[in-house]
Parts: structure tokens; C-alpha cells; sequence
């Protein structure tokens, strides 16, 4: 029996075994076929040494012992376990919240090895330096590559022209110099979206950028680009998003610019285009957003530009385009911005204008544009802002109907205003109101404390002859004011101790020069609210007396420090020296005594320094930066360099 239960239990024991083996080979079999490509490997782990500091630990999870595929965050692997994506780009979501992570490194040619790879996404991670490997050319299957917002350097290599595969390329924000071999631009016929801005790029745009036909993306604003733009711009037919501002091109707009149907987004300020923009634009039937500003065109305004039926913003600003704005533009019933500022346009403004139901910003100032101001305009219930300053419109006073817009800003500088401020101004809901360089009379109105919307105000180079009124203190969300040049009287004190709206309200400029404002200056004006975060403080030519409060080195913020001809006498204090950020002290033409404050010439971001026409004496402490004689002259009892030496005593 004992013999036959053996023979029994032989066979079952092998099955057992036979079937233990299988189970094994079978999950050694899954769990070597999860395990990605060595090649792959060896690639992702060669760039992790070239990663010097991983503070956001990005790359925590790439471990020698574990599988690339399935457990390294940011690599993905196709059936075949060859890795297709990387990705740690340096903005990182999760939880509705956007994580700004960062790495310091270069990148490793051994990604060039990543022969399957289709993604390659190291964007805004911010420390990456060091050229862009000849080695990344070998990613023959490459889609997708996104190197910008980083510090790489070098040029892009022109083995890229391999990358025939690529549909989406971004190097944008990066210090990536050099040229873009024509060649390169000429292979990547299946590129769709192309950002190169932000770098040190220089030569011409070629000809050859007309091969990439699927382009809907074109981005090489911030370079160095020059020559023109090429006539065959117009064989790109998908494209969407050109923008080429912000570098060096010249020559004029090519006509076919007129054939990119499908732009909705035109920016090519900032360059140095000339001659006349072609009435070819009517063809940029999709176009939404336009920018031509800071360039050298010429020549009128086309008609055509009625056919834009989709613009929003029109920036036209600082040129020497010339005539009169045509009529048509009344018909572009989308616009929202126009901005025509600093050009040489005469005539007068359309009455059309006012069919510009969407606008909302209208600036035509700097022109040679004559009034009267259109009524028509009352109907732009929409209009936040209108600058219409330094236009010879001889208006005499603002138009009454001006209280039907619902303005945030209003800007008639130069404009032929005269007499006294209109009442209706009390009610309105400006943030910025500027009349300055008019011929404005009488006195700053006490109404003006109902205007507590007002965060910028200028009234520089007007007849005004009061006192500032008590209510200006009610004015709490101001930050900028600007009354130079007028007859004002009284003291300052109304100004400096008015009332503030946490966290407005704080100045940030105050201008008060050339007036007859009268003394002394509040020696609490460093410990006033609505002074704690001023950076130019401009009291010149006011005939304040008394003397330096030595409270000022308190403003921490401070910058500019103009108080010439106030006739201010005492010493400077040296708790001027506290207030770190000046950059610039004007004290001539006082009565100023005693030494000069070495901790005043000790500042590290001073850049101008006069003291001219006072009565100090001593040594000029030692200073870097190099002040001229003229800054010292005047004061009889100063010595050492750059006045000559003081005598041994």
C-alpha cells in the first residue's frame, strides 16, 4: 500500500512543481517585460546627474532600482516600453493649486539616446543652462519639445533639420543667441506652433519661413532680427499668431501681409518699419488684435481698414503716420481699444466715432487734431478712457455733455482749457483726471474732496492761486499728485497728512515744485500714513524755510528727493541716510550749515548728488560714485575731492 500511495503521489508533486514554475516564469516574464529599455534608462539617469539641485524634487522618484515606466514621475513608455514623454516642466498643477518648482543643471546629450521619444517638455524650470545638445537632432519621432523659460545658452543646432516630425516647438525666454540656419526653418514642414522669443537671436527672418505652411503659431518677438519682413510671410495661410515685435526689422510691410485671411493677432511694434501701411490689411478678415506702434510708418491711414470687421484693439501709437483719421473707422462696431497717440494726424475727429458702441479706450493724443470735440461721443456709454492731451483743439472749456460718460480716466493736457474747474466734475468717478499745460484759473475748489475715486491727479503748469482746502484730505485712494508750476499758497501739511484706504492711498509721487507753498515742512512727515511707501517727493523752488525734518530717513521707499530753493537752514540730517533707496538728493540753493552727512554719501544706490549754492563747511566725506565739481560749488566752507583738498591745520 505504501508503495502504491508513493506512486500515486509522484505525479501530482511534479504537476505541482511544473505549475509553481509556470506562475514563476510567467510573472518574472510580466514583470521584465514592464521594465523600460536600459537604453532608456541609462539616458534619463545620465540627465539626472547633470542636475546639480533638485529642490523641488522633480526627479525624486527616478530611482536605479525601479522601473522608468511605471514608477518615474513625468516619463511615460509606449506598448514596447521605449519611453515616449518626459515632462517636468517647472509649473506644476495639482489641487487647483500651480506649483512653482525649479532645477539647476544642463541637459544631458544622453537624451539624444530617447530614440522613441515624442514629448520632450523641460519648460520654466527655470536653471537650466548650458547649450542645447547637437544630440537632441537624433529624436527622429519628436513631436512636441519645450525648452523655454530657462537660461540656456549656445545656438539652436542645425541638427535640427532632422527633426522633421516636430509640430510644436518652444525655446522662448532663454538666453539662446546666434542665427537659425535657414535650412532648419526650411525641414520643419510639419511645425504648427514656433516660439523662439525672448532670446539674443540676430540675422534676417528668410524667405524659406514660407515652407511652413501649417505654421498657426509664429513667436519671435524680444530678439535681434533684422532686415524685412519676407513677401512670402503671406504663403503661411493657417497662420493665427504672428507677433515679431520688440526687435530690430526695418524695410516696409510687405503686401502680401494682406493675404494671412486666418490672423486673429498681428504685433509688430517696437521694430523700425517704415513707408505706408498697405491697403492690403482689409484682407486680415479675421484680424482681433493689431499692434504696429513704435516703428517709423508714414502715409495716411487706408479706408480699407473698414474691412477689418473682427478688430478689437488698434495700436497705432508713435509713429508719423499723417492725414486725416478716416470716417470708416466708425463702422468697426467690435473695437474696444484705439490707440493713435503720438502721430502727426490733423483734421478733425469723425462724429463717427461715436458709433463705437464696444469702446472703451480712445487715445488720440500727440496729434495735430483741431476741435470741436464731436457730441456724438456722449454715446460711447462703454468708455473708460479718453486721452485727447496735447492736440491743438483750443476746447476753452470741457464740453458739458461729457457728464453722460462714465469715465475712469481723463486726460485733456494742452487742450486750450481756461478759467475754473467745472462743478460737474464733483460727481464723477474718475481715477485719473490730468488737465495740466492749460490756462485753469482760481482756486482748487473744496469739491475736490468729493472726488474720492481720484488715485492720479495732475494740475502741473495751470494759474491755480489758493491754498489746498481741507477736504483734499478725503481724497484717500490718491497715490500720484502733480500741481508744479501753478500759485498755490499755504501749507503743505493738508497734502502730507491726507487720509488713506488700506492698502491704497499711499503716495507714490508728489510734485508741488515752483509754487508758493510756505513752511516749515511737517517734521512728522516721515511717520504720515499716507507717506510710508513715497518714492519721489519734488518740493523745489517753494519758499518752505525752517529745516530738514529728520523723519525723511524714514520713507524707506524713497527715491527722488528734490528740495532746491526752499530756503531751508539748519544742518542735513543724518538720518537722511537711513532712507536706502535714494537714488537721487537735490538740496542747492539753501541756507543749508554744519558738514555734510558722511552716511548721505555712503547710500549705494545714489546716482545724483547737489548741494550747490548752501552755506556747509568741512571735509566732503569720501564717495564711489563720481559727482561733478558743479554739485559742491557755492559753499565757501567745503573742502576735499572734487573741490580742492582742505588745508592742514
Amino acid at each position: 500500500m505504501a508503495s502504491k500511495s508513493s506512486s500515486m503521489e509522484s505525479p501530482i508533486h511534479t504537476k505541482t512543481l511544473l505549475s509553481l514554475f509556470f506562475i514563476f516564469f510567467f510573472f518574472f516574464f510580466i514583470h521584465s517585460s514592464e521594465a523600460c529599455h536600459p537604453v532608456d534608462k541609462e539616458a534619463l539617469l545620465q540627465f539626472k546627474t547633470k542636475i546639480i539641485s533638485d529642490p523641488s524634487k522633480l526627479l525624486q522618484s527616478w530611482n536605479i532600482s525601479s522601473d522608468c515606466c511605471s514608477s518615474w514621475e513625468g516619463v511615460a513608455c509606449d506598448s514596447s516600453k521605449r519611453v515616449v514623454n518626459l515632462s517636468r516642466p517647472g509649473l506644476v498643477s495639482g489641487n487647483d493649486f500651480i506649483f512653482d518648482t525649479y532645477m539647476i543643471g544642463t541637459l544631458s546629450p544622453y537624451l539624444g539616446n530617447l530614440s522613441n521619444l515624442q514629448l520632450l517638455d523641460l519648460s520654466d524650470v527655470k536653471e537650466l543652462k548650458g547649450p542645447i545638445p547637437p544630440e537632441f537632432g537624433k529624436l527622429s519621432h519628436l513631436t512636441l519639445l519645450f525648452l523655454n523659460s530657462n537660461k540656456l545658452t549656445g545656438s539652436i543646432p542645425v541638427t535640427f533639420k532632422s527633426l522633421v516630425r516636430l509640430k510644436k516647438l518652444y525655446l522662448g525666454d532663454n538666453l539662446i543667441s546666434g542665427t537659425v540656419p535657414a535650412s532648419v526653418y526650411g525641414s520643419w514642414k510639419s511645425l504648427s506652433e514656433l516660439g523662439l522669443s525672448g532670446n539674443r537671436l540676430v540675422s534676417s527672418i528668410p524667405g524659406t519661413i514660407g515652407n511652413l505652411v501649417l505654421l498657426t503659431i509664429l513667436d519671435l518677438h524680444g530678439n535681434n532680427f533684422s532686415g524685412s519682413i519676407p513677401a512670402r510671410i503671406g504663403k503661411l495661410k493657417n497662420l493665427k499668431y504672428l507677433d515679431l515685435s520688440e526687435n530690430q526689422i526695418t524695410g516696409s510691410l510687405p503686401y502680401s501681409i494682406g493675404e494671412l485671411s486666418a490672423l486673429e493677432l498681428l504685433y509688430l511694434n517696437r521694430n523700425r518699419i517704415s513707408g505706408s501701411i498697405p491697403p492690403s490689411i482689409s484682407g486680415l478678415s479675421s484680424l482681433q488684435f493689431c499692434r504696429l506702434s513704435e516703428n517709423r510708418l508714414t502715409g495716411n491711414l487706408p479706408a480699407s481698414i473698414v474691412k477689418l470687421l473682427k478688430i478689437q484693439r488698434l495700436i497705432l501709437e508713435n509713429n508719423r503716420l499723417t492725414g486725416e483719421l478716416p470716417p470708416t473707422i466708425g463702422h468697426l462696431r467690435t473695437l474696444t481699444d484705439i490707440f493713435f497717440s503720438n502721430n502727426h494726424f490733423t483734421g478733425k475727429i469723425p462724429s463717427g466715432f461715436g458709433n463705437l458702441e464696444n469702446l472703451q479706450t480712445l487715445d488720440l493724443s500727440r496729434n495735430l487734431l483741431s476741435g470741436p470735440i464731436p457730441d456724438q461721443l456722449a454715446k460711447l456709454q462703454n468708455l473708460q478712457s479718453l486721452d485727447l492731451s496735447f492736440n491743438p483743439l483750443r476746447l476753452v472749456s470741457i464740453p458739458k455733455w461729457f457728464t453722460k460718460l462714465k469715465l475712469f480716466r481723463l486726460v485733456l493736457a494742452n487742450t486750450g482749457i481756461k478759467g475754473q474747474l467745472p462743478s460737474w466734475l464733483s460727481s464723477s468717478s474718475l481715477s485719473t483726471l490730468d488737465l495740466s499745460s492749460n490756462a485753469l484759473t482760481g482756486k482748487l475748489p473744496y469739491w475736490i474732496g468729493n472726488m474720492t475715486n481720484l488715485s492720479f491727479l495732475n494740475m502741473s503748469n495751470n494759474g491755480f492761486l489758493s491754498s489746498i482746502p481741507i477736504e483734499f484730505k478725503n481724497l484717500s485712494l490718491l497715490m500720484d499728485l502733480d500741481l508744479h508750476s501753478n500759485k498755490f499758497t499755504g501749507n503743505l501739511n493738508t497734502i502730507f497728512a491726507k487720509e488713506t484706504h488700506d492698502p491704497l492711498g499711499h503716495y507714490n509721487s508728489i510734485d508741488v515744485s515752483n509754487n508758493m507753498f510756505v513752511g516749515p515742512i511737517d517734521v512728522n512727515i516721515g511717520d504720515r500714513p499716507a507717506m510710508t511707501n513715497i518714492r519721489s517727493l519734488v518740493l523745489s523752488h517753494n519758499p518752505l524755510g525752517g529745516q530738514l525734518p529728520k523723519s525723511l530717513g524714514k520713507l524707506s521707499e524713497l527715491q527722488i528727493l528734490e528740495l532746491a530753493g526752499n530756503g531751508l537752514s539748519g544742518n542735513i540730517p543724518t538720518e537722511l541716510g537711513d532712507a536706502k533707496e535714494l537714488t537721487t538728493i537735490l538740496l542747492s540753493k539753501n541756507k543749508l550749515s554744519g558738514a555734510i552727512p558722511e552716511k548721505l554719501l555712503e547710500l549705494t544706490m545714489l546716482q545724483k548728488f547737489n548741494v550747490s549754492g548752501n552755506r556747509l563747511s568741512g571735509r566732503i566725506p569720501p564717495h564711489k560714485i563720481n559727482i561733478p565739481v558743479s554739485a559742491f560749488l557755492g559753499n565757501p566752507g567745503l573742502c576735499g575731492s572734487p573741490l580742492p583738498p582742505c588745508k592742514k591745520s
